[in-house]
């Protein structure tokens, strides 16, 4: 995997137990890295990170994953560190060897579940039970449902005659599922959706403002490079040069960030983990995720456990988007920047002032990063993952398409980003142009796709005879795991950078 997404970026890589990267960079991908875990394959892995445990809350125990989940995710992250290390090369630095493992991005994809099982209770629990979409249509169609407000969610399944009391009981549980891989919902939603035509299903959705997706039964395109790169007209210009790369590789890049949920987050907390400075643009008042429980000590304040795993050491500015003053300090702040990396809609950009050419004029050689979805209706990752067919090789054996409930688009959406940002910098430096990168969770998912592996499918959804993690609060006291974790004030656990460098 790392060696492929380190050739297509444009640099040579010769193959071997360590991969050689441009002939000046040894790149280690190993199972266990810094920890003392005794594992040795994905299954392994998996099983023992709680990567089937997250996974298989939907199925009532622990479930491995039919696809290698922890083996793709270490080697994008092997191939943004060896890209920084070159990088960082190029501007003095003396880097020769990068090293990553399995289990490290096994943990690393599980932050945010980590986090919330660790953070210290706030009178809140998680929903617990198994089940969830996608649901079945009369003419025996599977689809996954995507509904962002609770009006749109209420006024569709009243249109379908699900009494409102039914309805409301609902929704507390799908609209968590993204942060707690959990979705118990009443049978009378699967019951109503089973009596009426596809057809008519869309129709309903698109009056009460929600997305329908209907699940393909295997992957339709496989693997392909999970970012576009691409030079900029204007050359590069002053700064990201770094000073003794003391905080890490990327130690002296400035990047903007202006993304929400988990894709664009997990991507701007990557690249802080390598070093650069990561400033987030925030709504006045700051992100609503910031106080959804369970909530942990940050900085002295109270803050939501998930969010913070994914959004700990940047920098913020609170601004509206929506006003010229807002706007304008947003320029501003772009004016001294070396990336700007956003998951804005591509309707809307321009109209903010934010698309790429706009950018360019502001700040010269800029890395502009686009996060997306990867198409209309795809802007979550339940929807990718039926579309993409992932969810057809998650299924088990003999059942119907059904995606994990473990955000892995989400998780390998933000790798992919934040890999071909790096790339950007990587490439800048090297050609000495402007750079503009797009990814998206559809690209993720059809990388994961791509790639077999010993993880095996769906195949009943059994686990190795190893140890099996089945509480991630206990995984976190587990001290094989000290090097890799580290702990907040009030003992929240939160994921390591996964690299080594020397």
């Amino acid at each position: 995997m790392a060696a492929g997404l380190l050739r297509a970026s444009g640099v040579g890589v010769a193959e071997g137990e360590v991969l050689e990267v441009g002939g000046e960079l040894a790149c280690r991908v190993s199972w266990a890295g810094p920890s003392a875990l005794p594992v040795g394959s994905e299954r392994e892995v998996q099983a023992a990170c709680g990567v089937a445990h997250v996974h298989g809350r939907r199925y009532g125990g622990p479930t491995v994953l039919g696809v290698d989940f922890a083996s793709v995710a270490a080697g994008v992250l092997g191939a943004t560190g060896a890209l920084a290390a070159l990088r960082a090369r190029r501007l003095g630095a003396a880097y020769r060897e990068v090293g990553v493992s399995v289990v490290q991005g096994a943990l690393l994809g599980l932050s945010q579940y980590l986090a919330a099982a660790t953070a210290p209770e706030q009178g809140w629990a998680e929903p617990t039970g198994t089940g969830g979409p996608p649901f079945g249509s009369a003419d025996g169609v599977w689809f996954e449902l995507e509904a962002l407000e609770a009006d749109g969610w209420l006024r569709f399944w009243s249109e379908l005659g699900v009494p409102r009391r039914v309805v409301g009981r609902a929704w507390p549980p799908f609209q968590s599922r993204y942060g707690t891989a959990a979705c118990p919902l009443p049978p009378e939603l699967f019951a109503a959706a089973r009596a009426v035509g596809y057809a008519r299903l869309v129709r309903v959705a698109a009056e009460c403002g929600v997305e329908l997706t209907a699940v393909a039964e295997r992957p339709a395109v496989l693997g392909g490079m999970p970012w576009r790169l691409r030079a900029g007209a204007t050359a590069a210009v002053g700064g990201g040069g770094g000073s003794g790369f003391a905080r890490g590789p990327l130690d002296g890049v400035t990047v903007v960030e202006i993304t929400r949920r988990v894709q664009g987050p997990l991507a701007g907390r990557v690249l802080a983990l390598l070093g650069a400075a990561v400033v987030r643009v925030e709504p006045p008042g700051g992100d609503p995720l910031r106080g959804v429980p369970p909530l942990a000590e940050v900085g002295g304040a109270a803050v939501s456990a998930r969010f913070a795993a994914l959004n700990r050491g940047k920098g913020v500015l609170e601004a509206d988007l929506r006003s010229a003053e807002g706007r304008s300090s947003v320029r501003e702040l772009i004016g001294g920047a070396d990336v700007l990396l956003h998951s804005l809609a591509p309707a809307k950009v321009a109209g903010l002032g934010l698309d790429a050419e706009a950018v360019a004029a502001l700040r010269p050689g800029l890395v502009y990063a686009q996060a997306s979805g990867g198409g209309p209706g795809l802007s979550t990752d339940y929807p990718v993952q039926a579309h993409s067919g992932l969810a057809a090789l998650l299924a088990p054996a003999g059942g119907p398409p059904r995606p994990t409930l473990l955000t892995v688009c989400d998780v390998l959406g933000g790798l992919v980003c934040a890999a071909g940002t790096v790339a950007g910098l990587e490439a800048r430096e090297r050609t000495g142009r402007a750079q503009r990168v797009e990814s998206s969770l559809l690209s993720a998912a059809r990388l994961l796709c791509g790639v077999g592996g010993d993880a095996g499918t769906g195949a009943g959804g059994g686990v190795v005879d190893a140890e099996v993690c089945t509480d991630l609060a206990v995984l976190a006291r587990d001290p094989r795991l000290a090097a890799v974790l580290e702990f907040g004030a009030d003992g929240c656990a939160f994921v390591r950078a996964p690299w080594e460098f020397g």
